[in-house]
């Protein structure tokens, strides 16, 4: 080798050094500037309020608006990445609770979405759909009883026409009314539970398959009561348990055609299901104080898991049911 290539080759090396040198020092500072926005820890027990919770009872169905304090459902902490963009969501029981926290984190994930609700709730389902159009996505209002056939059919037909398509459907909505012994129990109140928390999810879907195309999916609200009943909630822990076995059943029917299939099982969440005959007043008071936790949980702390259900990189999950009990609850 003569002195001219000698020096070429050293130069070359010194050249690639001072590259790689660069380049490690580009990414340590990338790495840096990453850590540095990093969220700090949140201690989960002291995240939110804890028992005793105080903010009065209202007649059913409840306002979250009117909560003191109000439920946290992400309106300020959700941010979105684009993980379902251009996507078409129904949500029932849209205006508070997890179907509030999961539609407004759909439309900052890039998603149009349609919510239904008792005409009660009017003044919490125009803020999340204020939320949502804030989101840059088209916001659908319709407002109706759940327990009437004719109108799941209407549901659909509208959500379909106003969002042009349907490819996510949450059956969130539900009722629940404390009774402390099945001789209180009327027939009355016992079909009121039945007809929202399953007849209703059994309308909707199958008014709304022949929209779902492969990579639809379905969620459904289920509940740790399905796994471990309280004593006074007879009939609503019965249907949150049918809630469960439709999951996984719908999910062995609609997998071959590439419709996933999952629901959530929530434990105890600051909700106006609770304060609207859902819990008795001492209940209410220390909703989720012996949970490992300490406290009841928010409907935000569930949006990330509607999500994920929803998203496209979850394509192996069908009929599955994602857990958040503070602890306590199952799955």
């Amino acid at each position: 080798m003569n002195d001219d290539n000698a020096l070429s080759r050293r130069n070359l090396v010194a050249g690639l050094g001072a590259s790689l040198a660069a380049g490690s020092a580009a990414l340590g500072q990338s790495a840096s500037t990453t850590m540095n926005a990093a969220q700090p820890l949140e201690d989960p027990t002291s995240e939110y309020p804890k028992p005793p919770y105080t903010s009065p009872f209202q007649p059913w169905p409840g306002l979250a608006s009117k909560m003191v304090p109000p439920p946290d459902h992400g309106e300020k902490s959700y941010k979105g990445s684009g993980r379902l963009a251009g996507r078409k969501a129904l949500i029932t029981g849209g205006d508070s609770g997890m179907g509030r926290a999961a539609a407004i984190a759909y439309a900052r994930e890039g998603a149009d979405v349609a919510i239904n609700y008792l005409p009660a709730e009017e003044p919490d389902a125009q803020e999340v759909i204020a939320l949502i159009k804030a989101a840059g996505c088209k916001g659908v209002s319709i407002p109706g009883d759940l327990r009437s056939e004719q109108f799941c059919n209407e549901l659909v037909a509208k959500a379909v026409s106003s969002l042009g398509g349907l490819d996510i459907v949450v059956s969130n909505a539900g009722r629940q009314h404390q009774v402390e012994s099945i001789l209180d129990l009327t027939t009355e109140l016992f079909d009121w539970t039945m007809k929202t928390n399953i007849y209703a999810p059994f309308w909707i879907i199958k008014a709304a398959l022949p929209h779902l195309k492969p990579g639809s999916c379905i969620i459904g609200t289920t509940s740790e009561q399905a796994y471990d009943p309280s004593p006074n909630l007879y009939d609503y822990a019965q249907t949150k348990a049918a809630t469960m076995n439709y999951v996984k059943s719908l999910a062995k029917q609609l997998g071959p055609k590439g419709i996933r299939v999952n629901g959530v099982a929530p434990g105890p969440i600051y909700t106006p299901l609770q304060i609207s005959g859902g819990a008795t007043e001492e209940k209410w008071h220390n909703f989720g104080k012996d949970y490992p936790l300490g406290r009841a949980g928010q409907p935000a702390e569930l949006a990330s898991i509607y999500v994920q259900l929803a998203a496209a990189d979850a394509s192996y999950t069908t009929g599955n049911i994602y857990g958040a009990g503070g602890g306590k609850g199952q799955p």
